[in-house]
């Protein structure tokens, strides 16, 4: 079974945001969308917590595809080895597939399938992650997340450059764990914290179909609509461990700049065939290009072109 990839880029004048494994929207921010906060909560003590039905079907179907892929040789955590061989020219190729293409755009109000040339988006201001759990998600899974994340966090800061640091402290970059029961109602939780929520984005929240794991949404500058100023994570709380942290992988690589999957890529995340379930060398190699100083902000893939063999090449011989 495969776990599609919707990445969508678009840009908007206000707030609005939006795979199966993934769903990446980037839009414009304006200036008082930098003021949203860590809305991270805790069960109240002694309060009955009851899940769903529906959610625990829900993580028994999750729990149900993990077993499959793994069964199959897939969701692979080996970063890649001697039998998924790649060369420069393979990762020129790819990184423009997946940095300088858009996998989804919107069309009469609905996420519809197009691939389209975009730009090169990235961040261009430190990174602040806020770490938001629905009621819920129990104390030991939180504290598996929290240490998932921060670690990955630290991981990414070293492969692009960037500050980014995990903290309470006024975050622009959200990755929200909720299960079911908490995914139909956080609409008014995230409108109440972001200015001007589109309410597309807010039904696509609510009521994503189960075969959609998780989704991540990046916000450009109102002043630079290709620098990234915010972004959330939507991860679904039922999965078990090893797709809730390949969620978090894929969702917080995409949301830095790598906005489509591409079929050729190998050994990638970036890739519906779910052969690896956690950030590749490959991968890590696609991120040192996307924020290598050589590729500007908003370059197309023509512009691109001629500069992207002469940095793979680099980044594969370590340079």
């Amino acid at each position: 079974m495969k776990r599609a990839s919707k990445i969508i880029q678009f840009a908007q004048r206000l707030c609005r945001f939006a795979r199966l494994r993934s769903l990446l929207v980037a839009v414009t921010l304006t200036s008082a969308c930098d003021q949203v906060a860590d809305v991270t909560r805790t069960p109240d003590a002694g309060a009955e917590i009851v899940r769903s039905a529906e959610s625990q079907r829900l993580q028994n179907y999750y729990a149900g595809i993990q077993n499959r892929l793994r069964a199959q040789g897939l969701l692979r955590t080996d970063g890649g080895g001697p039998d998924v061989p790649f060369d420069a020219a393979s990762l020129a190729r790819d990184f423009e597939r997946i940095a300088l293409y858009d996998e989804y755009t919107i069309r009469g109000g609905r996420f519809v399938a197009q691939q389209t040339p975009s730009h090169l988006r990235r961040w261009q201001r430190p990174i602040r992650i806020g770490i938001i759990f629905g009621p819920l998600v129990s104390a030991d899974q939180r504290a598996k997340d929290t240490v998932n994340v921060t670690n990955y966090a630290r991981r990414l800061a070293g492969l692009t450059g960037l500050s980014i640091q995990v903290t309470n402290t006024n975050p622009n970059f959200h990755v929200l764990f909720v299960n079911r029961d908490a995914q139909k109602t956080i609409g008014s939780t995230l409108q109440g914290r972001i200015p001007d929520l589109s309410p597309i984005v807010i039904n696509e929240i609510q009521n994503t179909p189960r075969n959609t794991f998780c989704v991540a949404y990046a916000f450009s500058d109102a002043s630079d609509n290709n620098a990234y100023a915010a972004a959330i994570i939507l991860i679904k709380a039922e999965h078990a461990d090893l797709m809730r942290l390949s969620c978090i992988h894929e969702e917080m690589a995409q949301a830095l700049g790598l906005a489509n999957d591409s079929p050729e890529a190998r050994p990638s995340i970036f890739n519906d065939d779910e052969e690896f379930a956690l950030l590749t060398t490959h991968d890590e190699m696609l991120l040192k290009m996307l924020y290598d100083p050589r590729l500007q902000l908003g370059m197309t893939p023509e512009s691109a072109r001629p500069i992207l063999p002469i940095v793979a090449s680099d980044v594969v011989g370590g340079s």
